[in-house]
């Protein structure tokens, strides 16, 4: 599995690390998401898409409200890239010169 640039860069953003840390316990609304970062309800809203592009967050209509919920499966695959790359660095292979 290749290592994506882009999706690294989804994960990399400090506010949507920090909504993925939450909803790894619990789904959540975008209300609770304002309560718990601080951050304005349009900026989490903004994030939570990119999150749902990127594949990593599944969105639940619930009344009026819309709850969000983690997708494992996602960042198994990125901890799977990680970890073939880490296991890659780990060999004593050398390009000659």
């Amino acid at each position: 599995m290749a290592l994506d640039a882009d999706v690294l860069k989804v994960l990399a953003d400090p506010l949507r690390a920090r909504i993925l840390q939450l909803l790894a316990a619990e789904a959540l609304c975008t209300c609770h998401l304002v309560e718990e970062t601080g951050a304005k309800q349009a900026n989490v809203s903004n994030h939570l898409k990119v999150l749902r592009e990127a594949g990593f967050v599944d969105a639940e209509p619930c009344g009026r409200f819309t709850y969000y919920r983690l997708r494992p499966d996602a960042l198994r695959r990125v901890a799977d890239a990680l970890h073939e790359l880490a296991d890659r660095a780990g060999s004593d292979a050398r390009r000659p010169c």
